[in-house]
C-alpha cells in the first residue's frame, strides 16, 4: 500500500513537471514570438508628408544602404532592420534601385522588397531642351545614371547604330513628354524605351504625311528643330514650315538664324551680324545648302506635328515684325522682303540691340 502510494506520487511529480516545462516553453515561445514580431513584423517606418524613397546606387554595400536608410528619417530602430535583413541574407542580394518607404511598414516587408528587387518607377521630363549636354544633364538629374555615361552612348556610332540614328541625330529619340522608368535605367535601356516611344509616335496617318512632306524622319525632326526655334507661336509654325520647304525643294538655302545660333552656341543673340553668318560650320544654313546634320534642339511633337501639316503657300522669305510680338512678316519677293527687313532694322536701332 505504501509503495503505491510512492509510485502515484512519483507520477504525480512527473505531470507536474512536464505541466510547468509545458509552461516555460510556452512563455519562451510567446517571447521570442513577441521578439519576432517586434523585429520583423511590427511597423518600422514612419513616413509624414511627401513620399520617402531610399536610393541605393551601383556597388552599394550593406552599411552603405543602412546609412542611407538611416538618412531618410524614417526608421524607428535600425538595429531591428539590421537583424531582419541580415536574417534574410540581404547582404547577398542588394539591388540598386529606387524603393518607396510607405508608412506602418514593417522590417520584413521592406527587406523583402529590397530582396526582390520591387522598385516604384519614376516620371521623367525633359521638356524645352537645346543641346545633347543639356539634355544628358536633365536626365542624370533624375535618374541613377550619370551626365557623362549617358553623353558617351549618345556620341557613340557603334551604339547608337541599334536605333537607326547618329550621334547628330540621336536626339530626335527624345520626344519631350513624361516617361515612368525606373531610376537605374542603364543608358542603352533608356534608348530603347525612347525608340519605342519614337516608334509610336510615328503611326500610320504621321508616316503617310511624311511621303507628301517629301524628307525623311529624322530630317522632319531637323526642321522641326528649326521651326521650333524660329517661333514660339504655335499657330505660324506650319507657314513657317512651309516656307523652309519651299527652300528646300527649290534648293535654296534655309538661312535660318537660329542654326547660327546654335553653331556658335550662342542662343542669346539678338541680332546677327556678317561675322557671325560666316561661321564655319555644318550646322550655318547660311554657307550651306540644305538641312543642317541634325536638329538644333530636341524638338517636340507638336513641332514635328507643325512640319507634317505645314501650310503649302509660296512664301520663301520672312522677317520677324518689328512690332516685338514674335510674329513674321513673309514675302514671295526679295524686294518685298527688303522693305520687311528694313523696318525690323530700324526697331532694332530704336531700342540700341546690336
Amino acid at each position: 500500500m505504501g509503495k503505491g502510494k510512492r509510485k502515484g506520487g512519483g507520477n504525480l511529480s512527473l505531470k507536474r513537471i512536464i505541466y510547468i516545462l509545458i509552461a516555460v516553453l510556452a512563455v519562451i515561445g510567446a517571447v521570442v514570438g513577441f521578439i519576432y514580431y517586434k523585429t520583423m513584423l511590427s511597423p518600422n517606418i514612419v513616413v509624414e508628408g511627401k513620399p520617402k524613397y531610399l536610393l541605393i546606387y551601383e556597388n552599394d554595400s550593406f552599411d552603405d544602404v543602412v546609412e542611407r536608410l538611416k538618412a531618410t528619417g524614417t526608421v524607428k530602430n535600425i538595429d531591428s532592420f539590421i537583424r531582419t535583413a541580415r536574417n534574410n541574407d540581404y547582404q547577398e542580394h542588394i539591388h540598386s534601385g529606387r524603393f518607396q518607404l510607405e508608412d506602418g511598414m514593417s522590417n520584413y516587408l521592406l527587406v523583402h522588397r529590397l530582396i526582390n528587387n520591387r522598385q516604384t518607377p519614376l516620371s521623367i521630363t525633359f521638356n524645352n531642351v537645346r543641346t545633347k549636354q543639356q539634355l544628358a544633364q536633365r536626365l542624370s538629374a533624375q535618374l541613377m545614371m550619370e551626365e557623362t555615361d549617358l553623353l558617351s552612348v549618345l556620341n557613340d556610332p557603334v551604339a547608337l547604330n541599334e536605333f537607326g540614328v547618329l550621334p547628330e541625330t540621336a536626339v530626335a529619340l527624345f520626344l519631350p513628354n513624361s516617361y515612368e522608368v525606373y531610376w537605374n535605367v542603364s543608358p542603352v535601356d533608356l534608348l530603347r524605351r525612347m525608340k519605342k516611344e519614337y516608334d509610336k509616335f510615328w503611326n500610320d496617318d504621321r508616316m503617310e504625311k511624311l511621303k507628301d512632306v517629301g524628307i525623311s524622319q529624322l530630317e522632319v525632326s531637323t526642321l522641326a528643330s528649326i521651326v521650333e526655334e524660329e517661333t514660339n507661336k504655335s499657330d505660324e509654325r506650319p507657314m513657317v514650315a512651309g516656307l523652309y520647304l519651299n527652300r528646300l525643294r527649290s534648293g535654296m538655302k534655309l538661312q535660318a538664324d537660329p542654326t547660327v545660333k546654335f553653331a556658335l552656341g550662342n542662343f542669346g543673340l539678338k541680332r546677327l551680324l556678317s561675322g557671325h553668318l560666316a561661321v564655319d560650320s555644318p550646322y550655318n544654313t547660311y554657307q550651306n545648302i540644305g538641312l543642317p546634320p541634325g536638329p538644333i534642339r530636341v524638338p517636340s511633337m507638336e513641332g514635328i506635328d507643325a512640319v507634317l501639316n505645314y501650310v503649302d503657300h509660296e512664301y520663301i522669305f520672312m522677317c520677324a515684325k518689328p512690332d516685338r510680338s514674335g510674329y513674321h512678316d513673309f514675302a514671295v519677293t526679295f524686294e518685298e522682303h527688303l522693305n520687311y527687313a528694313k523696318k525690323y532694322r530700324q526697331s532694332l536701332d530704336e531700342r540700341n540691340i546690336h
